[in-house]
């Protein structure tokens, strides 16, 4: 039985959940000092690469080469004598992979269950650092995505390729996704991932992929984890998501090519809509079509009363460094 039907605003809201100072300025203060900052670098001057909650970083087996100030409530590597330049981000790297090892040979976090043998980048020094995909959220890093919209334009108007996640997967499981989506793995560029997951999630050709996919923009946001996304409750997530729109003809139907998607079903618009505000689709996906339907002029101030808070609130500036 379907539950109280979500406004868009609501649907940003169960998304981008870490506090606003500007709209709640002690709830923002509470969460802030409770957290710890991890850094990339002993140099006091650079800014965090992320967040870490209480219990982690007390469950974190760290060792002598990590700096952990519990009154200042900081994270930080100790490699200075180490190594430098180059040499210090692959340090780093190792360091963190040696450290996430230990954690889940030891089982610390249920997150580490979900291991994908998939490098994520640290954003922050120009020699990038990485660390293991299931590991990002215990260090509240940026991570980076692409999501596709597929659609068709015809008699019936536009429709949009919806595919089900598979019930199965451990995040999310049989929900509602866009056409494709996916990670940015360490040394990535965006179009190369699509063009990955493209194959992979809809059988779609790389040649497809980089004549016709239109690269639209960005959408930021930053997520809190709850039970869909499995592991502990309460992680956090801040992610940046390359955006992509790719008008089909009608013969093109994508086809899953591996485990992570059921079917595809061609939907109008309304139907997507519905399927919005009954939350049926993955969080970060749903924002992903909202930012479609503004920029395709389906979402207006004349129909949308929210408008402008919907629009600022898909482009989040994140308190990390990003990547280009």
């Amino acid at each position: 039985m379907v539950g109280r039907l979500k406004s868009n605003l609501d649907i940003v809201n169960d998304c981008d959940r870490f506090p606003y100072y500007e709209n709640d300025p002690s709830r923002y203060m509470d969460t802030i000092s409770s957290l710890y900052s991890f850094y990339h670098a002993e140099d006091e001057s650079v800014n965090p690469s992320g967040y870490m909650l209480d219990w982690v970083v007390k469950r974190m087996p760290w060792n002598e080469k990590w700096s952990v100030d519990h009154e200042k409530k900081t994270v930080r590597p100790q490699l200075k004598n180490l190594a430098t330049g180059a040499n210090y981000a692959q340090a780093l790297t190792r360091l963190i992979e040696e450290t996430v090892l230990i954690a889940k040979e030891k089982e610390s976090f249920k997150v580490l269950k979900g291991w994908r043998n998939e490098l994520y980048p640290v954003t922050g020094l120009s020699s990038e650092i990485s660390m293991e995909r299931a590991g990002s959220a215990l260090f509240g890093i940026n991570s980076y995505g692409v999501h596709l919209t597929a659609y068709t334009q015809g008699e019936d108007g536009m429709q949009i390729w919806v595919p089900r996640r598979q019930a199965h997967k451990s995040t999310y499981g049989g929900m509602l996704d866009n056409t494709v989506a996916g990670g940015i793995s360490f040394g990535e560029t965006a179009i190369d991932s699509l063009v990955r997951e493209a194959e992979e999630e809809a059988s779609f050709s790389e040649d497809l992929i980089r004549k016709h996919a239109k690269l639209c923009g960005t959408v930021s946001y930053f997520m809190i984890r709850d039970e869909r996304a499995g592991g502990e409750l309460g992680l956090l997530q801040p992610e940046c998501q390359f955006v992509y729109d790719l008008e089909l003809d009608p013969e093109v139907i994508p086809k899953p090519n591996d485990d992570e998607v059921e079917d595809f079903q061609l939907w109008s618009i309304e139907k997507v809509q519905t399927a919005l505000a009954e939350d049926q689709f993955k969080p970060n996906c749903a924002l992903i079509l909202l930012d479609f339907f503004v920029r395709h002029g389906i979402i207006t101030p004349d129909n949308e009363k929210d408008y402008v808070e919907i629009v600022s609130r898909l482009h989040r500036k994140l308190p990390f460094p990003t990547k280009g």
